[in-house]
């Protein structure tokens, strides 16, 4: 028996996506230190906004929808839902709601002090200058499924840092 055969799925998931975190955390906080803060936040988005179409077509193949459009708001909800289950650890997804708050508008909300990113830069002493990533990263998906969005309220610093929570709304406009 191979090692994968003794490891459970979300043993796996876990110990792949705690790997990513903590490496996107090391790479934020060792450019930071090389290059400050500005442009770390820059190449971050940078970064976030030139992975996003080639993370979603490797989703979307995972999951079975390989070059499938994705036309509805309930196929939109399912597929995003999904791709957040698959990529993030389950000690950060059971942290992070994300639902159909109504017709083509999905809600996103972290339990209070929860993000991950949050505690990392505010672990590293950064938090009041950091540009958040998680949700321009989900945004970033939006378009390189190619739907058109709009977004409530619009991402800046940190919203959790700022106002004591980080929640907020994803219009979807599909044309139908």
């Amino acid at each position: 028996m191979g090692a994968l055969d003794r490891i459970d799925k979300k043993e796996i998931r876990d110990l792949l996506g705690k790997g990513w975190l903590t490496h996107d955390g090391m790479w934020f906080y060792h450019t930071y230190q090389e290059l400050g803060i500005e442009k770390t936040n820059n190449l971050n988005k940078a970064a976030i906004r030139s992975l996003a179409p080639i993370e979603i077509k490797r989703v979307k193949t995972a999951l079975g929808s390989g070059g499938e459009k994705i036309e509805s708001f309930e196929a939109l909800k399912d597929f995003m839902f999904e791709a957040l289950e698959v990529i993030l650890p389950h000690s950060v997804f059971e942290k992070f709601q994300f639902r159909a708050s109504s017709k083509n508008q999905l809600h996103w909300q972290w339990e209070n002090g929860e993000c991950f990113a949050y505690k990392g830069m505010k672990q590293i002493g950064i938090i009041d200058e950091y540009r958040c990533g998680v949700i321009y990263r989900i945004e970033c998906w939006l378009e390189a499924l190619g739907i058109k969005y709009s977004i409530d309220p619009k991402i800046g610093k940190c919203m959790m840092h700022e106002k004591g929570t980080c929640s907020g709304d994803i219009k979807v406009i599909l044309d139908d």
